[in-house]
């Protein structure tokens, strides 16, 4: 990198942190903090949700499975992603935003102590907690480990840079300042990416043709939809798993929902994102696909994506996309900080300090500042020690993906009235036995990545559903309102 990267770099910075100095002095309180006040308009909303859904990981683990395997990764990422974020736009969305307009909600855990329990609501708010620990940690590691391609700084270095950067801007701005950044990291995404596109079809000097030209250049199993051990059933689990996920399991997806003025506002925001990733990642990857074209046999294919970079774009283009790589990253892990924060401070620390639930509006807010503050430096540390978890890789997928089904099973199909049956007790059942599998899956690995990662998922889910259908006590008065109120449009 030279000196032109840098200051467009320090820049990219400088909007951070001034747009997170202007959402201070907006914020009064912690629904402000956490739910931009529920007024987030629907295309602001949709982007947010969109951005916030990948990180720098794509460029780092998921560049070395399209370098590596090719055209597989958005079939089973990106693709499925898409078609799950449709579905929720129609059953899941809506009943986020409703859950904030009817209850006051601000975290997503919180319907659930009325939905089933206290127990329950304390499980997944603890095992999600630490879940998103890994989660986060893995995604500031990826964006250290390109920063490392990009300038040779160290990869401790990279982690610190942008864990405190995204501290800084996130405790003082809160959700405002996450999702106003995430459009303006979604504009310079797009510049980078099409960028990035146009640079290597020019390379490739067969004009727009080469689009379709370039696999003929590659092994032809980089062209197929699935391609070992990513096959037709691992895109299957990817697709229940990115359901769970996109949908709200993974917490700060649903704040994107919970912040909407109403249902059908959360509605039109889901089906802008599932837009987003049915078409974007295709030209998004393009380059990353193209990559063993330009570098053959390369030892660590995680940095095709850095060299080709560093090798085809001049100075200052190189700060536009390492900027968008840094944006990608900081949108989730802020969003992550955030969301985490509203679960550790609403959900959490009141159990253990009943004296919290009395808390005023100004020390409540101080304190999200502060439980955000501690859950970022809490991923810092774990992004440091990533390479005792699998590396980058090992975090996002064999740990991540594996993990969040027995969670976010309860919270989503909580929401539906065909699963009223399934009480707080089963639900602990589910996620418990869904972690269990996860674990005996570590002591006894199997070949199947399938198997080994949808496996948990799988379990929670019958567990989850089955007991439900036999369960013939009938819910509470409390609950079958709610899950009546939650079906009403509006």
């Amino acid at each position: 990198m030279e000196t032109l990267d840098w200051i467009i770099l320090t820049l990219y910075f400088v909007m951070l942190l001034s747009i997170g100095l202007w959402a201070y002095f907006k914020v009064k309180n912690s629904e402000d903090f956490y739910t931009a006040g529920g007024k987030l308009p629907w295309w602001l909303s949709g982007i947010s949700h969109h951005v916030s859904g990948y990180s720098g990981a794509v460029f780092v683990a998921y560049a070395g499975i399209a370098y590596t395997h090719g055209f597989t990764i958005y079939v089973w990422w990106a693709f499925t992603v898409g078609i799950s974020v449709l579905v929720a736009a129609f059953y899941i969305a809506p009943r986020w935003a409703r859950l904030r307009i009817l209850s006051g909600i601000q975290s997503p855990t919180e319907y659930l102590l009325v939905r089933y329990n206290l127990p329950t609501q304390q499980l997944i708010a603890w095992v999600g907690t630490l879940i998103k620990i890994f989660d986060t940690g893995g995604k500031l590691a990826a964006i250290a480990l390109l920063l490392n391609v990009f300038s040779g700084a160290s990869i401790t270095f990279g982690v610190l840079l942008v864990g405190f950067v995204s501290m800084i801007y996130i405790t003082i701005g809160g959700l405002m300042a996450d999702v106003w950044n995430d459009l303006g990291q979604f504009v310079i995404q797009v510049l980078a990416g099409l960028t990035m596109f146009v640079v290597i079809l020019i390379k490739l000097d067969d004009g727009l043709a080469g689009v379709v030209t370039l696999w003929e250049r590659l092994p032809q199993e980089n062209s197929q939809f699935f391609h070992d051990p990513y096959t037709l059933g691992f895109a299957i689990v990817m697709l229940v798993i990115n359901f769970f996920s996109y949908s709200g399991g993974t917490w700060n997806l649903a704040t994107r929902f919970i912040s909407s003025s109403s249902g059908g506002v959360a509605k039109k925001a889901a089906i802008l994102s599932s837009m987003l990733y049915l078409i974007w990642p295709l030209i998004l990857f393009y380059p990353m696909f193209a990559a063993p074209i330009f570098f053959e046999n390369l030892s660590d294919p995680t940095i095709s994506y850095g060299k080709m970079v560093l090798e085809f774009l001049p100075s200052g283009l190189v700060g536009l996309i390492l900027a968008s790589l840094f944006a990608n990253t900081l949108s989730m892990t802020a969003s992550d900080s955030n969301t985490v924060s509203a679960v550790i401070s609403r959900d959490i620390l009141p159990v253990l300090f009943p004296k919290l639930k009395e808390i005023s509006k100004s020390n409540g807010l101080k304190l999200a500042r502060l439980t955000t503050l501690c859950f970022t430096l809490l991923t810092i540390i774990t992004a440091l020690n990533s390479a005792y978890f699998g590396g980058v890789i090992g975090l996002i997928i064999s740990w991540f993906a594996a993990l969040l089904g027995p969670i976010a099973i309860p919270m989503i199909l909580g929401l539906l009235p065909a699963f009223k049956g399934s009480n707080g007790r089963i639900a602990v059942l589910s996620i418990l036995c869904g972690l269990l599998t996860f674990i005996l899956l570590k002591l006894f690995p199997v070949s199947s990545l399938a198997i080994s990662i949808g496996s948990p998922t799988l379990v929670s889910f019958l567990i989850f559903t089955v007991s439900g259908l036999l369960n013939k006590k009938a819910p509470s008065d409390e609950v079958e309102m709610l899950l009546s109120n939650l079906s009403k449009s509006g």
